[in-house]
């Protein structure tokens, strides 16, 4: 058993198609019943290392499989000398075969077994075990019931494999209801849900156990990306022309500010000379915080070899003042990084969008980093819709403009066109914060500029050091200035 975020591995995900598939495969390869068994054990397990010194236990156990796993998880905890409770929300005689010998075994061994609760004391631990991968539509009925009563209890709650009511593949739920766990142990596989949209607000902490299968043939949906590889070492001989030259165009009137955070996490973050464009004709040609950062009004009007040969994030604090910039951006800039106010001005020109999904032919790179309702106005679509399938959802626009794509939130998703998307695995709450997207935005281009690696590599890297500066933190929220700091402390070297 693996306690996920204490690890800097790169865990496989695999939704629920794929995990019902490895199910099948594993339940081939070990005699009847086995799976089950080794699912109650490793429950039982956890629910005793998270609370040691427990005395009472309630498992709420569902009609599927979920609920035999926590029928096997009462046998065990029944023997370790708790006094523990299950409330059956099922017909006995349609439950699967699995289920049935779990019940079968958990009836031999003394466990109370009922479908109301028969005690009126609040227990040590309580486990769900309802749905599970499961539960495809809105919990109602019992399940609805015990689900509420979870989620009032004040002790610590562990879910099987998903908390009951969650959507496995997307994180959110599946109507109003949704078990609000402290800790789930996922089985046989780690479904991305666990880690993106609602789904680590649902979860808690994240648990998992292989039930001693070897690791699926099957290819991961995502990947769970919970490191950022650390910058190359400088050479002595390297001098600021080496990382690069990075221009920041935007800041339009009274939006002087979100410019200013992105070139001071791209000067932070490596970049060799950083050059501010700003799109206000009024403000100052000076950062008094970094008097580093060089000042050039229309930069981007440059010779087009100047720009094809420079790192540029456009769009923090644009305003309606990026129009006119982009078209020579995007025609012209050798790498690229869209966020803010060039997203939106995209999303409702369609030449615009043109001309981005063109840049790829031209052997130009682009990432762009944008936050739920950007990314929707891109596709076309509503952000209840995006944040349903956050995983489709960017796939869908890296492919439609042929670029990179960091969606942004609860669990950001990292994906290239055509290929196979990431989840961060870093960040909390303390983000929610405003300026935090341009430092993103800033500190990504800084260190693709920096390194010369990829625009996949380099959105990765900043997007889990971004969280995994917030993770360190001791304030929340993060103010926007601050976080460039914490970024330059927290950055592997």
């Amino acid at each position: 058993m693996q306690r996920i975020f204490s690890r800097p591995d790169h865990w496989p995900l695999h939704n629920t198609a794929s995990s019902r598939l490895i199910e099948q495969q594993a339940l081939a390869g070990v005699e009847a019943h086995t799976l089950m068994r080794r699912a109650g054990h490793a429950v039982a397990a956890l629910a005793r290392a998270l609370r040691p010194h427990a005395r009472s236990a309630w498992i709420a156990c569902g009609p599927g499989n979920n609920g035999g796993d926590g029928l096997g998880a009462a046998i065990h905890l029944l023997a370790a000398g708790l006094q523990v409770e299950v409330t059956l929300a099922a017909d006995v005689a349609r439950l699967p075969g699995d289920a049935q010998d779990a019940l079968k075994r958990a009836q031999a061994a003394g466990v109370s077994i009922s479908s109301e609760r028969l005690s009126n004391d609040a227990p040590d631990i309580a486990i769900d075990a309802l749905l599970g991968i499961g539960g495809q539509r809105e919990p109602a009925g019992e399940l609805a019931r015990w689900i509420t009563e979870l989620n009032q209890l004040a002790c610590p709650v562990l879910a099987v494999d998903l908390p009951s009511g969650m959507n496995a593949d997307t994180g959110q739920p599946h109507g109003s209801l949704c078990v609000v766990a402290t800790h789930t142990l996922a089985l046989l596989t780690l479904k991305p849900g666990l880690f993106t949209g609602s789904g680590r607000d649902f979860a808690g902490e994240v648990w998992f156990d292989t039930l001693d299968i070897e690791p699926p043939l099957l290819p991961p949906v995502a990947w769970l990306a919970n490191t950022g590889a650390p910058a190359a070492p400088r050479q002595h001989a390297q001098h600021k022309g080496s990382f690069g030259d990075l221009a920041v165009v935007g800041g339009a009137p009274g939006m002087v500010g979100a410019a200013l955070l992105a070139a001071r996490a791209a000067h932070a973050a490596g970049a060799g000379r950083v050059y501010v464009s700003l799109l206000d004709p009024d403000a100052s040609g000076l950062d008094p915080l970094r008097p580093e950062l060089m000042f050039r009004p229309t930069w981007w009007e440059g010779p087009a070899e100047v720009l094809r040969q420079s790192t540029v994030v456009c769009g923090c604090g644009g305003g309606d003042a990026v129009r006119k910039v982009l078209p020579r951006l995007l025609s012209c800039a050798g790498r690229l990084v869209l966020d803010a106010d060039a997203l939106n001005a995209i999303a409702s020109d369609s030449t615009l969008q043109l001309l981005l999904a063109a840049r790829r032919s031209h052997d130009r790179e682009t990432v762009l980093t944008p936050h739920p309702l950007e990314a929707a106005r891109l596709l076309n679509m509503s952000t209840g819709a995006l944040q349903a399938d956050r995983l489709v959802a960017t796939q869908q626009l890296a492919e439609r403009f042929n670029c990179v794509v960091v969606l942004k939130g609860s669990g950001s998703v990292v994906t290239a066109a055509f290929g196979t998307p990431s989840i961060n695995a870093s960040g909390n709450a303390a983000l929610a914060s405003a300026g935090t997207g341009d430092v993103l935005a800033g500190w990504l281009s800084g260190c693709w500029s920096a390194a010369s690696t990829s625009a996949l590599q380099a959105a990765r890297h900043a997007t889990w050091l971004h969280g995994h500066a917030a993770d360190r933190s001791r304030v929340s929220p993060l103010r926007a200035s601050d976080l460039v700091e914490a970024m330059h402390v927290a950055s592997p070297r």
